[in-house]
């Protein structure tokens, strides 16, 4: 397997009149990998996976490994906050030939830490896939503490996490627990750049599904030692990096990529809905900013 590094798109999934649309879904990934881009995540948060059916996420998750051929890791979002669930993706991602899972904190539950790590290590024990956890305790409400990714990290197959509880604290305490060859993700574009400096290997990225090329190449100064070059990417995308959640993620990424004619529609799936007039302004103001309007 390629190294997980660098940017890693957390890609959207395009939809047209209420399903998926596959050949959107192919030209995207054809844009990211031509653009750069070092990784991929179908089924992520941004891909919407609370609102697809399993048939549509094991579905988004084949076709994305089947298009990508190797070129880039797929890491495919198999999290669920039912434990049985969280196991049948990860058994499909598997299958499909995935390199990697990624997945996320039980939301919902509110689960101690013991019972976040026994959700874990029980999909871990069920499936030979390397993992990467995923910590966003802004939408799980729980937050995996360092101690237990630490502990976890111990398991053969948990090889990273996506961090995106926007600490620079945390993230530092979480590579300080952590064995030399884990591999920390910034999950929050804005802490991407200063996570590497910390020790941190990339990010899982909403930025980067309309600026792949750029994202990729502040990850690479980044890990290089190279800060002019870094911060320099770092504050050109800084505004774009907000806009990406002036309305609720991930309807400003697909408004983005319609505005670029790179899928055919923003559409969102309920309860998600559509960017009202005045972000839209903003997103298209920032947009311009950029120099992809």
């Amino acid at each position: 397997m390629q190294p997980i590094q660098g940017a890693i798109t957390a890609i959207v999934t395009p939809m047209l009149d209420g399903k998926v649309d596959e050949q959107g879904l192919v030209d995207l990934i054809e844009f990211q990998i031509q653009g750069g881009i070092h990784g991929l995540v179908p089924c992520g948060t941004t891909g919407e996976s609370a609102t697809l059916d399993f048939d549509e996420h094991k579905r988004v998750i084949e076709l994305t490994v089947q298009t990508v051929a190797g070129r880039v890791p797929v890491i495919a979002g198999t999290g669920a906050n039912n434990t049985l669930e969280a196991i049948e993706l990860t058994e499909s991602a598997k299958a499909s030939g995935a390199d990697a899972v990624l997945s996320v904190v039980p939301y919902y539950n509110k689960p101690s830490q013991e019972g976040l790590y026994q959700h874990f290590k029980t999909i871990h024990d069920a499936v030979d896939i390397p993992m990467v956890l995923y910590n966003v305790p802004g939408r799980t409400v729980t937050n995996m503490l360092p101690a237990t990714v630490a502990r976890l990290a111990e398991l053969p197959n948990v090889i990273g996490i996506k961090e995106a509880s926007g600490s620079l604290n945390q993230i530092s305490e979480v590579i300080r627990s952590c064995p030399d060859d884990f591999i920390l993700l910034s999950g929050d574009d804005f802490t991407s750049m200063p996570t590497v400096l910390v020790g941190g290997k990339g990010v899982i990225s909403v930025t980067s599904n309309i600026k792949p090329g750029e994202m990729a190449a502040m990850m690479e100064a980044a890990l290089k030692g190279d800060l002019k070059t870094a911060n320099e990417i770092h504050y050109r995308l800084f505004g774009l990096m907000g806009t990406m959640f002036c309305y609720p993620s991930p309807a400003p990424a697909k408004k983005a990529l319609e505005l670029m004619g790179t899928i055919k529609s923003g559409e969102v799936r309920l309860p998600m809905t559509q960017m009202d007039e005045s972000s839209i302004q903003k997103l298209t103001a920032e947009m311009k900013t950029v120099g992809l309007l």
